[in-house]
């Protein structure tokens, strides 16, 4: 794929971390049918990149997505079904479908403005870093309808039910700050500290074995949904599926360093990998 010709989204890879910007700063990252299209072909992409050990999603300029975009993901489809149905079709795909199940680890960097549709991809990101002075706001209510689009699904399941229904029915805003206390975002720091404490998270978990990763993701996702006995039962599976499709045998090493060559302690850091 040829990410130079994309024009609602920018694609920069280095140092195994994957940086995927939403690129239309004049109206605030706000999404278009285009820009969800080019989002799928984009993720579908970096999940095969072998390059790509970590991926950060963010905004260009002072936002990182302002929402759907009023103008042209409404009102320009209302009469034009087969496009509506389409661009609402690629939407749910990369916010939801593709970034949650997205097989490295993800990160979302706000570092401005998040709002009403742009909670989703919030919350399908591993990780959320945020700039102290970020603005996040369910402004759905003001212009009369729900947070609706899998918003209202993602933040009664994400947040204390009493911060969902506050902020949905307020519309009030609220900073980085709150959001960490609020666990929104994982934390929250200093808009001129933002990339690198990005960039620190970002290397430090593409020091660790890929297939722990991606098996850890899958787990912890899906096991909120059962049952004591049902959960247990999946996560041996998924322990035995780990150490199969584990390519470079990160156990085995493991065991071998901290047992036998007392190279390494399992709480204050990875293994040292044969692969990086």
């Amino acid at each position: 794929m040829q990410f130079d010709r994309l024009k609602n989204v920018k694609v920069e890879i280095a140092n195994g971390i994957g940086w995927v910007t939403l690129n239309r700063p004049d109206k605030r990252n706000a999404m278009s049918p285009d820009l969800h299209f080019e989002m799928v072909d984009v993720l579908k992409e970096l999940a095969e990149e072998p390059a790509v050990r970590v991926l950060v999603l963010t905004g260009a300029g002072d936002s990182w997505c302002a929402g759907q975009d009023i103008g042209l993901f409404f009102r320009a489809l209302d009469d034009k079904p087969k496009e509506r149905h389409l661009a609402r079709l690629a939407n749910h795909e990369w916010r939801w479908t593709l970034l949650s199940s997205f097989p490295k680890p993800t990160i979302a960097m706000v570092n401005g403005h998040c709002y009403g549709g742009a909670f989703v991809q919030l919350f399908a990101c591993d990780f959320a870093i945020a700039a102290d002075e970020a603005q996040f706001g369910l402004s759905e209510v003001n212009w009369g309808i729900l947070p609706g689009g899998l918003v209202g699904k993602v933040i009664v399941d994400g947040l204390a039910y009493r911060d969902a229904v506050y902020y949905a029915m307020t519309g009030d805003p609220f900073n980085g700050k709150t959001a960490a206390q609020m666990r929104l975002v994982t934390e929250s720091v200093p808009l001129e500290r933002l990339r690198a404490r990005t960039e620190e998270l970002a290397a430090s978990l593409a020091r660790k074995n890929p297939q722990t990763l991606r098996t850890i993701k899958e787990s912890l996702r899906l096991v909120r949904g059962m049952s004591v006995d049902q959960a247990a039962d999946y996560l041996l599976a998924k322990e035995r599926e780990m150490r199969f499709m584990d390519t470079e045998g990160g156990r085995e090493q493991a065991m071998t360093q901290f047992l036998d060559d007392k190279t390494y302690r399992p709480g204050y850091g990875e293994y040292q990998r044969d692969a990086q």
